[in-house]
């Protein structure tokens, strides 16, 4: 691991163009931010503690990755601000400007190509414009030698790392102590203690990320070179093996069972000891979880429940699989008089079934390791409900690192704080920030309500283009859903129309016929899941949930990214 400098960075000064006690500086040298791909893992505001810790190590842990991959030095990171994240009105963005800057570096790859894989199509994001120092050709090698290295890794058992991450984040979940016997000052020095873990499990999660662009790159290269990119999808579709769709298939198995039988109940209790560590917003501590709020999950599979065993994600998955072999097939044989592109593409073909579920495998491991530290402030906030300190045990998540020892030998001395935190990420939870920004936002006075509605509401026989997600069609009535909270609005057979889909989204993804998101790409969470499960979907239809009618009927072609509206309700 690099020895790199930890940022000196003050959070919270609220002053300028700083809105909420989470905002964070932003880079002048790298000054195009994207709430592309970060919407999935923080779709709501940041809260205090976890920029304080679970944030700050993510950014440690990125620059790890950079470096390791060979594609920046640790020099061109300033020590006194944060580079590849940043936050405004509350809200974590993406360093574009870094990202393209990779795509530009690395071999075979660029800017274009690394905005359509993690962004999607997006209006209003600028072109990238060389500065001085963009082009090191000693970097680029150093990552062509990285690159070279990823072909040879072919299945998920060749990342060795993953496998070590998987097995120590399932062992903290089995030797979890019992914090109730424990002292408020130990518990909390179990908490720090498990923060440093997650910069090595984000580093990782991010080298992984960015390797899986290399087998995408190639095909996608060399299927658009021909003229087949509708084979690009189907080639990176139902390869297996994908961690964050497991709990949708154990969902599935539950909701073939009784539900007042001891089978369903000891599946359950199972079900939530493996996979309670998913949920709504899995990256920020203060959000339930499965295991804290079973009833979510239990939501779920009552959806599950009503839908016919054809929609059985298992059976979608082996089709998947199949088209996979038969369009890798087809698009090897084209190119067969070139060997060299033959082989190149073989082998990209091969190592994706490595990197692209290794890429979900990585997430999975930070989301256990922060379930781990969420079960230790859960006791404090426990305690602090208790001592009449917290309105309600998520409150710890309004309360700075620093600010710790005072809740601790006066509880009361922070109350009106927190509260006037929670007030204020309540408000800004019902804003939507903007996609992309160059410099800075012009603050949340000047965001949109997430529910407004639209004016250019499509109407019978409109269509809206989008980007393909997973292949297929499918017919059905179109449900708006703006929260995973609340399924119920979502009946066997619809169309899930949604903002933008973590994995806590995809059991949704099994009883609807087809999913449309507002925001995605092609390496999004979501739509890797929603292609193991194997629901035809589109990405980045913009605004969707605004312009297609709830109630209406609907037609989803995840093949060309269309959404066609066949009838208003």
């Amino acid at each position: 691991m690099a020895n790199i400098p930890s940022p000196t960075i003050v959070w919270g000064d609220i002053m300028g163009d700083r809105y909420y006690v989470t905002d964070s500086d932003l880079s002048e040298r790298f000054p195009i931010y994207t709430r592309a791909n970060v919407g999935e893992v923080f779709p709501d505001p940041v809260t205090p503690l976890t920029a304080d810790t679970a944030l700050f190590d993510a950014e440690l842990g990125w620059r790890d990755a950079w470096i390791r991959m060979g594609a920046f030095e640790a020099d061109e990171f300033p020590d006194d601000t944060f580079c590849q994240l940043g936050v405004q009105g509350g809200y974590c963005y993406l360093n574009a400007s870094l990202i393209r800057l990779f795509g530009e570096r690395a071999p075979g790859l660029s800017w274009q190509a690394m905005d359509e894989q993690f962004f999607g199509a997006q209006p209003g994001i600028p072109p990238y414009e060389e500065m001085a120092g963009d082009v090191r050709p000693d970097l680029s090698e150093k990552i062509g030698a990285t690159f070279g290295w990823v072909f040879g890794q072919q299945s998920l058992s060749d990342l060795t790392e993953l496998t070590d991450d998987r097995r120590m984040t399932k062992e903290l979940r089995d030797n979890r102590p019992d914090y109730t016997t424990w002292t408020i000052e130990a518990v909390w020095e179990r908490y720090l203690s498990l923060v440093p873990q997650h910069r090595v499990l984000f580093s990782h999660h991010l080298f992984t990320t960015y390797m899986a662009t290399v087998p995408v790159g190639v095909i996608s290269g060399v299927a658009t070179a021909v003229g087949r990119p509708d084979l690009i999808m189907p080639i990176i579709a139902g390869i297996g093996e994908v961690d964050s769709a497991e709990p949708s298939h154990a969902m599935w198995a539950l909701s073939r069972l009784p539900l007042d039988s001891k089978e369903f109940e000891d599946g359950f209790a199972a079900f939530l000891y493996e996979y309670g560590s998913r949920g709504p917003n899995e990256w920020e501590s203060r959000s339930p979880s499965w295991e804290t709020r079973p009833a979510l999950a239990l939501s779920a599979i009552d959806r599950m429940r009503q839908a016919p065993d054809s929609a059985n994600p298992a059976g979608h998955h082996a089709e998947r699989a199949a088209e996979r072999e038969a369009a890798s097939a087809e698009l090897l044989a084209m190119v067969e008089a070139d060997p060299a592109t033959h082989g190149q593409l073989a082998a990209a073909i091969a190592c994706s079934k490595a990197w692209l579920p290794g890429r979900e495998r990585t997430k999975t491991n930070n989301i256990r390791l922060i379930h781990e530290m969420r079960m230790a402030m859960r006791e404090i906030g426990r305690r602090m409900v208790e001592a009449g300190a917290f309105d309600e045990i998520e409150d710890f998540g309004f309360v700075r690192v620093a600010e710790m020892p005072s809740l601790f030998a006066n509880p009361t001395s922070l109350t009106e704080m927190v509260r006037e935190r929670r007030a204020e990420y309540d408000r800004l939870v019902q804003l939507e920030p903007p996609f992309v920004f160059v410099g800075r936002t012009d603050g949340p006075d000047t965001w949109p309500r997430r529910d407004a509605a639209a004016a250019n509401v499509l109407g019978a026989d409109d269509v809206l283009a989008g980007m393909p997600g997973c292949p297929g069609q499918a017919e059905g009535i179109a449900r708006v859903v703006l929260d995973s909270n609340d399924p119920f609005a979502l009946e066997p057979g619809d169309i899930l129309i949604a903002p933008i889909t973590d994995p806590s989204w995809t059991p949704l993804f099994v009883p609807a016929a087809g999913v449309v998101v507002d925001v995605g790409a092609p390496l999004s969470h979501a739509i890797i899941v929603s292609r193991e499960l194997g629901i035809p979907c589109v990405i980045s239809a913009t605004g969707a949930t605004r312009r297609i009618p709830n109630g209406a009927r609907i037609r989803v072609d995840g093949s060309t990214g269309m959404v066609t509206v066949l009838e208003l309700p």
